[in-house]
């Protein structure tokens, strides 16, 4: 009788162990004036949480990354002079105009 108890406690443990933080495509962009040594930062950390850079963009600051929530979370806290702004990336369709 002591066996079910012992195997649930396990399987808990192990559920919890196995966890993954959720990876989301992401836009990240950031104010004309920042520092390219910040966006750089932003992009190494994604790397280091088990995340990859999708697109640098060139015309603007910032690029498109898979990474997971909790690094994204991290990443908005760093600084308020440099808020950066995060979209979730999606596809996104325009259909044509309704014809009578």
């Amino acid at each position: 009788m002591r066996f079910l108890p012992v195997v649930a406690a396990a399987l808990a443990a192990a559920q919890g162990a196995f966890a993954v933080d959720i990876q989301k495509s992401i836009i990240m962009s950031f104010p004309q004036g920042t520092p390219d040594d910040v966006v750089n930062r932003a992009m190494d950390e994604i790397r280091k949480a088990g995340g990859t850079i999708t697109h640098e963009y060139k015309l603007l600051k910032g690029f498109a990354a898979k990474a997971p929530q909790k690094i994204i979370e991290t990443v908005t806290t760093w600084s308020t002079e440099y808020h950066a702004v995060i979209e979730e990336d999606q596809v996104v369709e325009i259909s044509s105009p309704a014809t009578n």
